[in-house]
């Protein structure tokens, strides 16, 4: 079938990207799903920094490849081995496979499937090869989603089911800010009620970090960030505090739970300077290869500090989105709030830019509705 999308041309063009357009909106030739596969109609798609970090360079990858990692969607058809989910059911697409068989899936989401890992490095989907075509040109997968067009074909280990009821776009954001933010929380700090927790960055994963923590019976949470729009937004929600990282480091801030949700070295430091004595410090931003930062080794034995990486919030998604579904539907964790506007496929470009600039919390692109705002 042919499918309209946004692929990525070419990798780590200049800003601003409504100039250089590194992202292409063109039609694509979508191949039907093989065998483990489903055809899914896209209806809403997040625009993470991890999309940002392929366009200017720091997250290389293979191009052309067409863009998107966080969706939810409609199953207009399955392959002939997928016989738990039928055609429209609304799913969440997740971005990282797990196969379910190797080493890694066996540690309980603390590391990244080994095969899904593989695929998502070479741009195919799980069961093998790439289903995407221009005129010949083969299109890599972005993570095994490439959501930023009106279809996707993916591998049935890459969605997890969701009921009715939850809206695309909640449902678009369960698949990456929150698995991510929320699974950092929840799954590799393991927050207890009555514990602190600060969040460095507040982005979409961040905030929705703080969502987590207020999630928490007792939890007092403090919000980090240099944008005074994102650190109002942070009170609004319930934060106990919201401070710039200089206000926070001259209050002495100190916290059970440290959440690096930024992806610079800097931003690390900042993280590992506020964790209390015995405290638990969980990074989850993805910085460019080479940005290095500076740790004290005294800092952490001397303190009883404990570093976590943590990718994908260390989720099972088959696990943890329907647990946060749960949460969405009672109340606890309003994730529509972590969204910051909408915009269309063929503004993108301009998109990145004001992901880039720090503003944007977490715009969507919407398929089931022709505006924008």
């Amino acid at each position: 079938m042919i499918i309209r999308g946004a692929v990525l041309e070419a990798s780590g063009r200049s800003a601003p990207y409504a100039e250089s357009e590194p992202i292409v909106i063109r039609d694509l030739e979508l191949d039907a799903p093989g065998p483990t596969e489903l055809l899914v109609r896209i209806e809403a798609a997040g625009i993470c920094h991890s999309d940002l970090s392929v366009v200017n360079g720091s997250r290389p990858r293979a191009v052309p490849l067409l863009l998107g990692h966080e969706a939810a969607g409609i199953v207009e058809a399955v392959g002939s081995d997928v016989t738990d989910i039928a055609p429209g059911r609304r799913v969440v697409l997740t971005f990282l496979p797990r196969c379910g068989q190797c080493a890694a899936c066996a540690t309980d989401g603390r590391a990244p499937c080994i095969p899904g890992s593989a695929a998502n490095g070479e741009g195919r989907l799980l069961a093998g090869g790439k289903r995407l075509h221009d005129a010949g040109r083969v299109i890599d997968h972005h993570l095994g989603v490439s959501a930023f067009a009106d279809h996707a074909v993916v591998d049935r280990r890459s969605v997890v089911p969701v009921d009715d009821d939850i809206p695309a776009e909640v449902a678009a954001l369960l698949g990456c800010a929150v698995l991510t933010g929320g699974g950092a929380v929840i799954n590799a700090a393991r927050l207890q009620p009555g514990e602190s927790l600060a969040v460095v960055g507040l982005g979409g994963v961040g905030m929705a970090a703080v969502l987590a923590g207020l999630a928490v019976d007792g939890v007092e949470v403090i919000g980090v960030d240099a944008q005074p729009g994102k650190l109002e937004t942070a009170r609004q929600l319930g934060a106990t505090a919201a401070d710039t990282p200089d206000q926070a480091a001259d209050a002495g801030v100190q916290a059970d739970v440290v959440v690096e949700a930024v992806g610079r070295a800097v931003a690390f430091e900042t993280a590992l300077a506020l964790t209390a004595p015995g405290g638990r410090t969980v990074t989850v931003g993805l910085p460019d290869p080479h940005d290095l930062a500076t740790v004290s080794p005294l800092h952490l034995v001397a303190g009883g500090r404990t570093v976590i990486g943590s990718y994908m919030g260390s989720s099972v998604p088959a696990r943890d989105i329907p647990r946060f579904a749960a949460l969405w539907r009672e109340g606890r964790l309003p994730v529509e709030r972590l969204v910051s506007g909408h915009v269309d496929l063929d503004h993108l470009n301009a998109a990145m830019d004001a992901l880039a600039s720090g503003t944007a919390m977490r715009q969507i692109i919407r398929f089931d509705s022709p505006s924008a705002e």
